[in-house]
C-alpha cells in the first residue's frame, strides 16, 4: 500500500476520478528529535495512488512564509482547488484556488489578507458561498463571484444572528445551518438565496454533528448526543424537515436515571457565564457530592454537552459531572474568544474559579470533593487553576497541559499558538504569560490539591517535557501530604488516535485517583 510520512495538519481531498488526492505535509526534520522539530513550511502536494511518495507533484508553496499552513479541498464539481491558507491557530486564513479544468493553471489568491476567516460552503460554477466571520462576529454567509471578486460585489445570503453560525453545508438544494445557542445546537434549512427559513427539530439539549450531503441528495444524516444520550444517528428529510431515527447505540448505560441542566453564573467581573451540570435524578444538594468540573475556555473551541464513556462511568460511580463555557472558547463568537486569549487570558482562570465557587454556593459539593480536569489547553487550565486557588479543590488532572508558557513557541507547532497566547518574546505578552504559567508559578508552603499529571511520551503537539518540568517542580516544592503524580502513556501521543485499550487504562487510573481524592 502507500505510505506518505511527515502528513500533519492535512486533510485528503480526492480528485473526483478517485486516481489520488491532495495533502500538504512538512520536510523531514533533519538531525533532530522529530518529536520537538519545529513545524515549518508546510507544503501542497498531489498524490497519485499507487506511486511512491517521492514521485508526488508539489502544487504550492511559500517558502517566504514559513508559517503558512494550507488546507486544501476539492469542490464538489471537480473544477477546483481550494486551498485555506492558516497562520497558526488564528481563525482568519486566506483563499487561494486554482481551475482543475485547465492544464497549469496558476494558483489566484482570492482573499489575500489575513482580515477574517473565510469556510467554503458549495459553489455554482464560479461563484461561491463561504462562512465567514468577516463584518459579523456571530458569522454570516455570502457569495463571491470569481468574475467580480472586489468586497463591495460580495452578496449576503444569510445575515449575522444573536446566535454563533458554526457550520454550513449544501444539501439538496438548500443551506443546512448549524448554531450554537448558548453552547446547544440548533439548525434552520435555509433556500440557496438565504429565503424560507425553517427551523429542524433535534431530539432536545444537546449537539447535533454531521448535516452533510451533495446537492443532488433529498436527505442527509447528523448525529445527535448529549451527557447521558450516546450519539444517535437520524435521518433528515431535506425537503420536508423532518428528522427520523436511523441507528441508535446500545450502550448499557440508562441515561434516563439522570439529568443534565444548564445555569449561569457570574464570573469574577460579573461576566455572565453558562455551565452543564448533569448529576442523578435524585442527588441531594446537600453540599457534599463528589463533583467533577471540567473546561478548556481557549482557540474559539465551543465545549458543547457530548456522550463521554469516562463521564458515563462517573455519574454511575455517584459523581456529578460539571462543565463551564469559559471564556476563550467558540460558544458566543469573537468576542468571547477575544477576552479569554492573550493579556486577557487571566479571564478564563477566574472563570473556572468562579464555576467552582457556584457549585460550592448552590449546594452542589464543598471543596473537599471537587476535581478539576482538562486537556491540551484546559491541561494549562487545570493547572493554573489549582495553583491559584488551591483552597477550591481536593485533586486536579491536567491532561497533556500546555505548562511552560515562556517556552511553549520552541517546541513542534507550539510557535502557533502565539495567537492566542501571545509570544514570550513580547514585553506585555511575556508579563501576563510569566504570570500564570504552572511551570513558574508554583510557591512553597502551600497546600496545593493532590495531582495526577497525564502526558504521553510522543505527544508531538504537546511536548512531554511540559509535563515533566511541572511534575518534577511540583514534586521538588511540594512538602504537604498530597500526592503530587505524573502517567506518562509509552508510545502514546496527544490523544487523537489512541488505541481504546490504553484509553481505558488511563481513565482506570484517573477515576481511581479523583476516587482516592474526594473519598467516596
Amino acid at each position: 500500500g502507500d505510505h506518505l510520512r511527515w502528513v500533519k495538519f492535512s486533510t485528503a481531498s480526492w480528485v473526483t476520478d478517485g486516481s489520488g488526492f491532495y495533502y500538504a505535509r512538512y520536510d523531514a526534520p533533519e538531525g533532530e528529535d522529530p518529536l520537538k522539530a519545529v513545524n515549518e513550511n508546510q507544503k501542497l502536494y498531489f498524490h497519485r495512488l499507487g506511486t511512491s511518495q517521492s514521485e508526488d507533484r508539489l502544487v504550492y508553496a511559500r517558502p517566504d512564509q514559513p508559517k503558512w499552513g494550507f488546507g486544501n479541498e476539492v469542490t464538489d464539481d471537480g473544477r477546483f482547488l481550494l486551498l485555506s491558507v492558516w497562520q497558526g491557530t488564528d481563525e482568519r486564513n486566506l483563499v487561494f484556488y486554482q481551475r482543475l479544468d485547465r492544464p497549469d493553471a496558476p494558483v489566484v489568491e482570492l482573499i489575500d489578507q489575513f482580515e477574517a476567516s473565510f469556510d467554503y460552503v458549495h459553489n455554482d460554477g464560479d461563484r461561491f458561498w463561504f462562512l465567514t466571520d468577516d463584518q459579523a462576529e456571530r458569522k454570516r454567509v455570502v457569495i463571491i463571484d470569481l468574475a467580480r471578486p472586489d468586497r463591495a460585489q460580495w452578496q449576503e445570503v444569510v445575515p449575522q444572528s444573536t446566535s454563533t453560525l458554526t457550520r454550513v453545508s449544501a444539501v439538496g438544494g438548500h443551506l443546512l445551518l448549524h448554531y450554537l445557542t448558548d453552547a446547544r445546537s440548533e439548525v434552520v434549512r435555509v433556500d440557496l438565496d438565504g429565503g424560507n427559513a425553517r427551523r429542524i427539530d433535534l431530539p432536545g439539549l444537546g449537539s447535533a454533528g454531521g448535516l452533510t450531503g451533495e446537492m443532488g441528495d433529498n436527505e442527509s444524516f447528523y448525529s445527535f448526543a448529549s451527557f447521558t444520550e450516546p450519539h444517535t444517528i437520524y435521518r433528515l428529510d431535506v425537503q420536508t424537515g423532518a428528522s427520523t431515527l436511523f441507528r441508535r447505540p446500545q450502550t448499557g448505560f440508562d441515561g434516563s436515571r439522570y439529568q443534565t441542566r444548564q445555569v449561569f453564573y457570574a464570573g469574577k467581573d460579573g461576566t455572565r457565564i453558562p455551565m452543564f451540570i448533569t448529576a442523578r435524578k435524585d442527588t441531594p444538594l446537600d453540599g457534599n457530592q463528589p463533583v467533577l468540573l471540567y473546561g478548556y475556555g481557549g482557540f474559539n473551541i465551543p465545549l458543547t454537552p457530548s456522550y463521554s464513556v469516562p463521564v458515563a462511568v462517573w455519574l454511575e460511580m455517584g459523581g456529578v459531572y460539571a462543565l463551564a463555557n469559559l471564556r476563550g472558547g467558540g460558544e458566543y463568537g469573537k468576542a468571547w474568544h477575544e477576552a479569554g486569549m492573550k493579556l486577557n487570558k487571566q479571564n478564563v482562570f477566574d472563570d473556572f474559579a468562579a464555576a467552582a465557587e457556584y457549585l460550592i454556593a448552590e449546594g452542589w459539593t464543598n471543596p473537599d470533593r471537587l476535581a478539576i480536569h482538562g486537556r491540551s489547553n484546559g491541561g494549562l487550565l487545570a493547572a493554573a487553576t489549582a495553583l491559584q486557588r488551591p483552597e477550591l479543590f481536593a485533586a486536579a488532572v491536567p491532561g497533556v497541559g500546555v505548562l511552560d508558557m515562556l517556552r511553549f513557541n520552541r517546541f513542534t507547532i507550539g510557535w502557533a499558538w502565539e495567537s492566542d497566547y501571545g509570544s514570550p518574546q513580547d514585553p506585555a505578552e511575556f508579563d501576563a504569560l510569566r504570570a500564570y504559567s504552572p511551570l513558574h508559578n508554583i510557591r512553597e508552603g502551600v497546600a496545593y490539591p493532590a495531582m495526577l499529571i497525564t502526558t504521553g511520551d510522543h505527544d508531538d503537539r504537546v511536548f512531554p517535557a511540559h509535563s515533566f518540568k511541572f511534575a518534577a517542580a511540583l514534586q521538588a516544592t511540594y512538602r504537604g501530604d498530597q500526592p503530587m503524580l505524573i502517567r506518562i502513556d509509552t508510545r502514546g501521543g496527544h490523544g487523537a488516535g489512541k488505541p481504546t485499550a490504553m484509553q481505558i487504562e488511563e481513565w482506570a487510573d484517573v477515576l481511581g485517583f479523583l476516587r482516592n481524592e474526594l473519598e467516596f
